[in-house]
Order: C-alpha cells, then sequence, then structure tokens
C-alpha cells in the first residue's frame, strides 16, 4: 500500500507510523484507517520489536474527520463496523508492544485510537477529550471499554457525559494512561522507551499482554491457570534462558525477540 495519510519507518527495531495530515489535527478519514493497520501489520515482518503511533504538527488525532464522512449523512454503525472496528483490533492484538506518543490534542476517536495501544506517554500540553457528546453521540472507537478500565467508573462517566478536556496531567494521575512527560524532549523520551522495549524479550511482552487482557473475563483461578499455561512457553524461549545467564553472570542480558 502506498501511504498518503501517515508516515512509516522502522529503523533499529522500532516502528513508528505517524498521522500526517497537520493541517486537520491528523483527523481519521477512511483511507487512513486502513493505512493505520496495513503498516502495524507490515511493523514485525519488516523487523520491527515495538509499535509507535504519534502525530505530525501539533495534534495527535482530531478523531474522525466529519468533511470525510459527510457528516450527518454517513451510516456510523457500518463506518465503526467496517472501519474503525478492524484498525482498533489490529493494533490491540497487535503481537508486539504498542506506544501512542501522544504529541498534542487526542479527541473523540482520536482519544480512543491512543487507548488502544499497550501504553500511552504524553507531552504535558497535551490533552483527551471525549466529545461525542457535544455533537449527539456516544463515545466509541473503543471508549467504552477504555475509559471505565483505566480510570474508573466514575472518572469514566464524567468524562463521557461532560465532554470536557482532561489535560495529560490529570489522565496520569486518574490512571488513564501511562505517563505525562514535559514538552521538551518529549521525543526523546518517547523514543527511549521504545529502545526499551525493542530491546527486551519481544516473546514475553506478547505472552504479557494476552494474559493482561485475558484477566478480564477470567477468575482468579482460571488466571492463574492462563499465567501457568503461558509461563510455560515464556520458558521455553531462548530469550528466558539469556535472562537467567546474564543474571548469574551480573551482567546485562541481550534478548534477540525470540
Amino acid at each position: 500500500m502506498v501511504y498518503k495519510t501517515i508516515t512509516y519507518e522502522v529503523a533499529d527495531g522500532i516502528a513508528v507510523i505517524t498521522l500526517n495530515r497537520p493541517d486537520k489535527m491528523n483527523a481519521l478519514t477512511s483511507q487512513m484507517r486502513a493505512e493505520i493497520p496495513d503498516a502495524v501489520r507490515h511493523a514485525e515482518p519488516d523487523g520491527a520489536r515495538v509499535v509507535v503511533l504519534t502525530g505530525a504538527g501539533g495534534a495527535f488525532c482530531s478523531g474522525q474527520d466529519l468533511g470525510d464522512a459527510n457528516a450527518g449523512a454517513m451510516d456510523l454503525e457500518r463506518g465503526l463496523r467496517d472501519e474503525y472496528n478492524p484498525m482498533l483490533k489490529t493494533i490491540a492484538e497487535c503481537r508486539l508492544p504498542t506506544i501512542a506518543a501522544v504529541n498534542g490534542p487526542a479527541a473523540g476517536a482520536g482519544a480512543n485510537l491512543a487507548l488502544a495501544t499497550d501504553v500511552v506517554i504524553a507531552a504535558e500540553s497535551a490533552y483527551f477529550l471525549q466529545a461525542f457528546t457535544r455533537i449527539g453521540l456516544i463515545p466509541d472507537a473503543g471508549g467504552t471499554y477504555a475509559l471505565p478500565r483505566s480510570m474508573g467508573m466514575a472518572k469514566a462517566m464524567g468524562a463521557a457525559l461532560f465532554a470536557e478536556k482532561i489535560s495529560a496531567k490529570q489522565a496520569d494521575d486518574w490512571g488513564m494512561i501511562w505517563e505525562a512527560v514535559p514538552d521538551e524532549g518529549f521525543e526523546d523520551h518517547w523514543r527511549g522507551r521504545a529502545r526499551h522495549l525493542a530491546d527486551g524479550p519481544t516473546r514475553a511482552y506478547e505472552l504479557t499482554k494476552r494474559a493482561i487482557r485475558e484477566s478480564w473475563d477470567n477468575s482468579f483461578e482460571g488466571q492463574l491457570t492462563t499465567e501457568a499455561k503461558l509461563q510455560g512457553k515464556a520458558g521455553k524461549s531462548r530469550d528466558f534462558m539469556e535472562g537467567v545467564v546474564a543474571f548469574l553472570e551480573k551482567r546485562k542480558a541481550h534478548f534477540e525477540g525470540r
């Protein structure tokens, strides 16, 4: 696929997908919703061990481009079912760790696109906005799933009903994201985080993601069974053997991602 609304690059095990419509605050179009999952699917075959999603210019993503959707003429159910949902599932089910580097405003579906990744790192000047009720809609793009699980029912309900901006600092304090960091040095910071994951035990990360996600549907006993099964798989990896040897030799482990 020739990308028209994003840029995609892989270097040193880090795949960076940049939403690239800065004149529209990187608003989501049908084209972009096809390009993002295509790039995510290519990341691992292209040698990446971590995927970063970020925005060009001063915004992360302002949500659905209402001009592209022809506003009220759009079949919203079809659009979510056929375009948004496959994109979000591709991100959530990616075997590699995923990071949203939220460099600016993340509104509507743009906020929930970020929350579909494993780790959200935001610049302190960024904010999150569940803007849906402002135009008579409900939060979508996975928002009603991610919000109560990340920051609790009370905060999630308020964010959805009042549709007020949530600063990066608030999002951090409420547990909605991993961290809010100063704007100065923001890119260096998220690249350092990505570097850490790219150098880590990729298979263990994959299994960790799976275990945590499955916990929502498991009883305590069921989750213990899941942990045992997945730990058995992790224990057969070359990275586990390297980790043990490095520990015994008192040196830094050199993980291959296998």
